[in-house]
Formats: C-alpha cells, structure tokens, sequence
C-alpha cells in the first residue's frame, strides 16, 4: 500500500489570509507542519497541495513537493481528491495545514489501521477533559462502536448523559485517511442532508454506508485560526 500524505495549503481564508506562509520562530507554517510530517515512517511521501504560486515557491524553497490545484474546491476533501488524481497512491491521508504541532505519531498510527482495515476510512479521536469543551459546537465529539468505528459526529454533546453518570466525551481530531477509491466515491456524492444540518462533511460518509475507523490518541490538535494564535503555538514551540 502507497501511503502519500497531502497538506491542503489554501490561500485565502476570511480571518487570516495567506496563513501557510505566517512566520512562527522565523519559519513559515507550512514548512513546520511538512517537516513534522515528513518524521512519519510510514508516508511513502508527503505533499502540499496549494492554489497559490506565492506557496508552491515557498514550499519548494525548503525542498517540499508540491501540486498545483484548481481555486475553487470547497472542502479540503476535494483539493486531496485531485492530488490523488495526479499522483501514484493507493491510500491518501488529509493533514491540516494550519497545525504546526502535529505529531508523526497520530499519522502513523491512521496508516497501521488502514492497513488492519483497507476498506474504510480512518481518522482519530482524544479525549475531551472539560465540560465547556464538551458543550463547544466549534469542538466536533464523535462516538464509536466497539469495533473503533464511528457511529455519530456531532457539533452537540453526544450522547445525552440523562444518568450524570460519569462518561468520557471524544474530540473529533481533523486528520483523515482514506483509500483512493473511496475518496474519489466520496467527494461525487451530493452533500446530505446531516452533514448540511451539522456542516460536518465527514457525516456523509456515513450516511452513504462508508465505514469510518476512529483511532484514539492523546495527541490534542493545536490550530492557527487568526494571527493571535501564532503567539501561542511559539510559546509552546518554546517551551512556556
């Protein structure tokens, strides 16, 4: 199995416009989020995927791959889907690229389920340590089965806990593998009618019978939203 991991680096962005290339520690973000990619040992290669000739300059500055794709796709989903059409894999995994903190860790551990169970997408869960994170509708929850694979992502706190029994609620982490086939299946479908409820695309996988393995880790995704949290992630970059 050829595993290629593709960053989506879009430009434009209503808060924070031409984000990959924001300086943290003297380096634009794309760069740390490739090179912390690119420890993974099970990528077969990495690539940017980027709208912007100002990116694919930058990217190949520090010695990155790089595909050019068109403007106007509206999910990372469908930027990963012409990559994939243009580049020799068989299993393509989504990484954001407004997540200078990644772990190689998390993508490897996405690759050794696919590899458990090639006909499904992967992706990964954390556990979710304060109720106002719980009650968050920007902080995705999902809940699986007992065989890892989801039954539900939601914007509201799922399930209902009518006990006040203590129960363990699950951040949706933001990382996807899929199987070329199913990721070209995928972004043909039309939208749902869940996923246009909630505006979580992932809930069109399931409601098109497409399995969808949840791998828990304690890795917790660190994005860069808005200039003001460049600041953070340098502090932690840092050590503060």
């Amino acid at each position: 199995m050829k595993v290629i991991g593709v960053i989506p680096a879009r430009y434009g962005s209503t808060r924070f416009p031409g984000k990959p290339l924001a300086r943290i520690l003297n380096k634009p973000m794309i760069q740390h989020v490739y090179e912390r990619v690119s420890q993974s040992e099970k990528l077969d290669g990495v690539i940017v995927a980027t709208d912007h000739e100002e990116i694919k300059q930058v990217v190949e500055g520090f010695g990155g791959q790089v595909v050019m794709t068109r403007k106007d796709h509206e999910t990372g989903s469908d930027r990963i889907a012409e990559v994939a059409s243009k580049v020799d894999g068989d299993f393509f995994v989504n990484i954001q690229g407004d997540e200078p903190l990644i772990h190689h860790e998390i993508i490897d551990a996405l690759i050794s389920e696919a590899q458990e169970a090639p006909n499904a997408v992967v992706t990964a869960k954390t556990k979710i340590h304060s109720m106002e994170d719980v009650e968050n509708p920007n902080v995705v929850k999902v809940i699986t089965d007992h065989s890892k694979s989801a039954l539900y992502f939601s914007r509201s706190p799922i399930p209902y806990n009518r006990s006040n029994q203590p129960f363990t609620y699950y951040k949706h982490l933001g990382i996807y593998g899929y199987p070329k086939q199913i990721l070209n299946e995928f972004v043909k479908l039309p939208q749902s009618s869940l996923e246009s409820a909630e505006m979580l695309e992932q809930l069109r996988l399931l409601e098109n019978g497409y399995t969808v393995k949840v791998v828990e880790t304690a890795y917790d995704a660190v994005g860069v939203d808005t200039p003001e949290d460049i600041e953070k992630v340098e502090n932690i970059l840092g050590g503060n």
